[in-house]
């Protein structure tokens, strides 16, 4: 019985043992499969959407960039006149010191080179304008005469109510534009006082760019992060080079220009020779617009003084001059220094223009080939290298070299 009843008890703990092992305990239930919402959008509209709000954020910096320059345009256009000027002074008080003259002494003589030969050439041509502005003010009222004339007894058979008529519209349209001519170009400054105070501003710039400009562009790069400031250091040596060139090659391009038309006017015998060759040269600096409002004027002063048959070689003769600086000057002379196409030149120029008027233009060409120039640099990655200072001195944009102090690094 004992045997019988233990050999009974192994047999039941074994087959509940064996039971264990044949019928385990349920597993849990196990959870449906994730899905993501993302996962039903196709790659390529990810791939737009991502860079559709970057761009969105890239174009609303630029844009509140662009409205804080108009709105402090008083202060911007000065200081950018200043750089200009300072593009084309710099090398030259750096030439002045570099055969020993005192520092102070060469930007006094930089300083005043640039006022005298920019105001002896508003002296000279304002001096022939006002001594001739009343016989071409009389000259002109000849010749509409004549013209009226013509018109009248011509084979167009022209009324006098329609004459009439057609120089009143004419009149209310040149109201209208010179309106906006002149809201353009007063938009340095409504006001004469705002006019004085920006060329002082720019005097003082100019001024402070050729005393300090090594603080000054050291200043600007230690703002950015440490990281940032090789790049920046670099791209700035490249848009400053690239700016000098600039302003050469434009002094280069406007003599020719001048030089071109007045000679023009001066063998046909069309007066006031002197000034149309200042102002050829003066409205060269605006690329597309100072060209056609200066070659327009020295065809309306032969036109009203000699005629319409040396009118039309004037004419002539401003076309070929600006053929030849759109496409001799401008592609194998402007386009090796900024590096800028004919097309984005254009572009520039009218969204310039657009933004605002006559500044806007005039600094459009420069502002794009710089821009151009340091965001190549940048991107083109060679300032990598240059995280550490093995050399005993850091070259500046606006002065030749920066003395580099021990543990100095670009821009610090």
């Amino acid at each position: 019985m004992t045997e019988s009843t233990g050999q009974a008890r192994g047999r039941s703990i074994g087959r509940r043992r064996g039971g264990d092992r044949e019928t385990p305990p349920p597993s849990p239930p196990t959870p449906p499969p994730h899905r993501d919402a993302s996962d039903s959008v196709p790659f390529g509209m990810r791939i737009a959407a991502a860079w559709s709000w970057r761009l969105l954020l890239v174009g609303g910096v630029i844009a509140v960039i662009i409205f804080l320059i108009i709105q402090l345009r008083l202060i911007v256009i000065p200081v950018l006149v200043a750089v200009l000027i300072g593009a084309l002074l710099v090398p030259f008080s750096q030439l002045l010191q570099r055969h020993r003259w005192p520092k102070w002494l060469a930007v006094t003589v930089a300083m005043l080179s640039a006022l005298i030969v920019v105001g002896g050439l508003l002296a000279v041509g304002i001096t022939f304008i006002v001594r001739g502005s009343g016989d071409l003010a009389a000259q002109s009222l000849v010749a509409w005469d004549e013209f009226r004339a013509w018109l009248l007894a011509g084979p167009m058979h022209i009324t006098e109510s329609q004459l009439n008529d057609f120089v009143e519209q004419a009149v209310a349209s040149a109201q209208q534009d010179s309106s906006v001519l002149v809201t353009g170009a007063l938009s340095v400054g409504s006001t004469l006082g705002h006019f004085l105070a920006g060329m002082l501003l720019a005097l003082f710039a100019t001024l402070f760019i050729l005393i300090d400009g090594r603080g000054i562009w050291r200043w600007i790069v230690g703002v950015f992060p440490r990281r940032a400031r090789a790049a920046v250091d670099g791209a700035g040596q490249a848009g400053w080079a690239t700016l000098q060139n600039f302003v050469k090659v434009q002094i280069l391009v406007a003599t020719i220009d001048a030089i071109g038309i007045g000679l023009g006017a001066f063998f046909l015998g069309i007066p006031l020779a002197v000034p149309i060759a200042i102002l050829v040269f003066l409205g060269s600096f605006i690329p597309i617009v100072g060209a056609v409002v200066t070659g327009a004027l020295a065809v309306f002063i032969a036109l009203v003084y000699n005629g319409w048959v040396i009118a039309l070689i004037m004419l002539g003769i401003v076309l070929l001059v600006q053929q030849v600086e759109g496409h001799v000057l401008q592609p194998l002379i402007m386009g090796t220094a900024v590096k800028v196409h004919p097309l984005g030149v254009v572009v520039a120029v009218a969204t310039g223009s657009l933004l605002a008027g006559i500044p806007g233009a005039l600094f459009a060409v420069p502002v794009a080939a710089v821009l151009n120039v340091m965001i190549v640099y940048i991107s083109g990655g060679s300032w990598k290298g240059d995280a550490g200072p093995p050399a005993t001195e850091v070259r500046s944009p606006l002065w030749r070299t920066v003395p580099q102090r021990p543990g100095y690094q670009r821009g610090e």
